[in-house]
């Protein structure tokens, strides 16, 4: 998903917003035929649980490199790269759970 979104920041804005509002007019014209969701599309949940799995694995590999750092194993550079990556992923992971967390305090201020 990074990637794709790496993609669309890499390619200019006018061409993501082309190819988004191309996609989106066939998507709507097209009648559902009772079949299922185009099979390359992930879900929702699906799309969060894997970002969710890539910033572990990058933490994971910050606290691996420390260690190998500590037992000599590893050089400098390679672990303050590591735990600058590491870092850098938990704090968009604390972004994200701060606009989710003032997401649904709005959605639960609002009247029904």
């Amino acid at each position: 998903m990074i990637n794709e979104i790496a993609a669309l920041t890499s390619s200019s804005t006018t061409d993501g917003l082309l190819k988004a509002t191309s996609t989106t007019r066939y998507s709507a014209s097209t009648p559902d035929l009772g079949g299922t969701a185009e099979a390359s599309a992930p879900s929702f949940s699906q799309a969060v649980a894997q970002v969710s799995q890539e910033a572990i694995d990058k933490i994971k590999q910050g606290e691996a490199a420390a260690i190998s750092g500590v037992d000599g194993q590893a050089s400098a550079q390679q672990v303050v790269e590591a735990v600058l990556a590491a870092e850098s992923t938990l704090q968009t992971a604390i972004a994200i759970r701060d606009k989710v967390v003032s997401a649904y305090q709005e959605i639960s201020r609002m009247s029904i």
